[in-house]
C-alpha cells in the first residue's frame, strides 16, 4: 500500500530489482502522446487543482505509464475511481481514488438551479459542461474540485512510500482523459450520472413553475387525496352522462398545453384575420434585459485556457485564479 517504505521500479536501490514495468497489450493508453494531457477545461483544470497541491513533479512520474497502456482497467463510480494498473510484478496494482458524493438534498437543490436557467438545461442536455457550471456549483455549496488535497483518499496496493505514487498519477492522467471524453463522468464521481441528471432536468423544466415541479423523491406535488386537484390550471373536468362510450360517466383530465401550444391556446377558434392583433404577442411576458450569468474575476482565464507548462511552471493558473479572486473582493 502507498505509505509503506517500498517502491516498485524506484530509485531506492533496495527495491531495483523490481525493474520495469511489465509491458502488456490491450491497456487503456492515454490519446496524448506528448506534451500536455487533457484538452477540455474540466480535465484540465482538474489537472491544474491537483498541481496546486504540489502534486505536479508527482504526478509526471505516472504519465509514462498512462502512455503507456499500463492502467488495464479504470472504473468511475459514485464516490470512487478504481483502477488497476500493471507495474513490474505479475499482478496488477489496485488503485482507489475516493471523493465524497454530494448528498441527495444537495443535489435536488444543484437540479433546481439547472433547470430554472434555460442556458444550463440546454447544454448540458445537449451533453456539454460550460465553463460557467463551476460557478453555479460553487454558489449552491457543492464545489466541482476537491479544494484540498486532504479530499481525496488515495489508495494503492504497491508498496511505494510516495502519494501519488506512479500507479495513481497514471489513474489520474487517465482520469482527466476520461473526462474529455464523457464530461459527465467529473459528475458520475460527484454522485449523478448522466441519464439520471437528465431525466431529472426535463422533468423540472417540464413542470414549469417552482410550485408545480418535483420534489426532491421526483413526485408532483398533490392533494390529500394524492389526485390533482380539480382547480389546477390547464384541469378540464367532464360531466357528462353514460352513453355507453369507454370512459363516459367518469372525470377526464386534459393536460395543459405545452412547448408551442401555449402560444396557440390562447387564440379564439376564428379564421386568422380576426385574430392578427394578438398573432405576433409573446405567449408569456418577456423580461425587460435578457438574462445574464454572473461572471467571476477569472472569467478570462477560463477563456484563455491554460498558458504553455513553460510559463510559470505548474499551477500558475491555479495561483493567478486566486489572485484575481482576492482582487476582485
Amino acid at each position: 500500500m502507498s505509505g509503506q517504505p517500498a517502491r516498485d521500479g524506484g530509485t531506492n536501490g533496495r527495491f531495483a530489482d523490481y525493474g520495469r514495468p511489465r509491458r502488456i497489450d490491450g491497456g487503456l493508453k492515454a490519446r496524448s502522446t506528448r506534451g500536455a494531457i487533457g484538452q477540455s477545461w474540466w480535465s484540465r483544470r482538474f489537472l491544474e487543482v491537483l498541481e496546486s497541491f504540489a502534486l505536479g513533479t508527482r504526478l509526471t512520474r505516472g504519465r509514462s505509464y498512462a502512455r503507456a497502456g499500463q492502467v488495464v482497467r479504470l472504473d468511475v463510480t459514485p464516490g470512487e475511481v478504481s483502477a488497476a494498473v500493471q507495474g513490474s510484478r505479475a499482478r496488477p496494482y489496485e488503485v482507489s481514488i475516493a471523493l465524497h458524493p454530494f448528498p441527495a438534498a444537495l443535489w435536488a437543490r444543484i437540479e433546481a438551479e439547472l433547470a430554472a436557467q434555460a442556458f444550463f438545461s440546454a447544454r448540458l442536455l445537449a451533453g456539454d459542461l460550460p465553463p460557467e457550471l463551476e460557478e453555479l456549483f460553487a454558489a449552491a455549496g457543492a464545489p466541482l474540485f476537491p479544494a484540498d488535497v486532504a479530499e481525496l483518499r488515495q489508495w494503492c496496493s504497491c508498496p511505494d512510500f510516495a502519494v501519488p505514487c506512479k500507479h495513481l498519477a497514471a489513474t489520474f492522467y487517465l482520469l482527466a482523459e476520461a473526462f474529455d471524453a464523457d464530461p459527465f463522468q467529473l459528475l458520475h464521481w460527484r454522485g449523478r450520472g448522466r441519464a439520471e441528471l437528465l431525466d431529472r432536468l426535463r422533468i423540472l423544466r417540464a413542470a414549469g413553475p417552482v410550485g408545480d415541479r418535483p420534489d426532491a423523491t421526483g413526485s408532483v406535488p398533490s392533494d390529500a387525496t394524492g389526485s390533482v386537484p380539480s382547480d389546477a390550471p390547464g384541469t378540464v373536468l367532464s360531466d357528462a352522462p353514460d352513453r355507453g362510450e369507454p370512459g363516459a360517466g367518469r372525470n377526464t383530465v386534459d393536460a395543459p398545453p405545452v412547448g408551442a401550444a401555449r402560444a396557440l391556446a390562447g387564440l379564439p377558434a376564428a379564421p386568422l384575420g380576426e385574430a392578427v392583433d394578438r398573432f405576433w404577442l409573446p405567449p408569456v411576458p418577456l423580461p425587460d434585459r435578457p438574462p445574464s450569468l454572473p461572471t467571476g474575476p477569472d472569467l478570462l482565464l477560463r477563456q484563455l485556457g491554460a498558458p504553455a507548462p513553460a510559463i510559470g511552471g505548474p499551477g500558475l493558473v491555479e495561483r493567478l485564479r486566486r489572485a484575481y479572486q482576492l482582487l476582485g473582493r
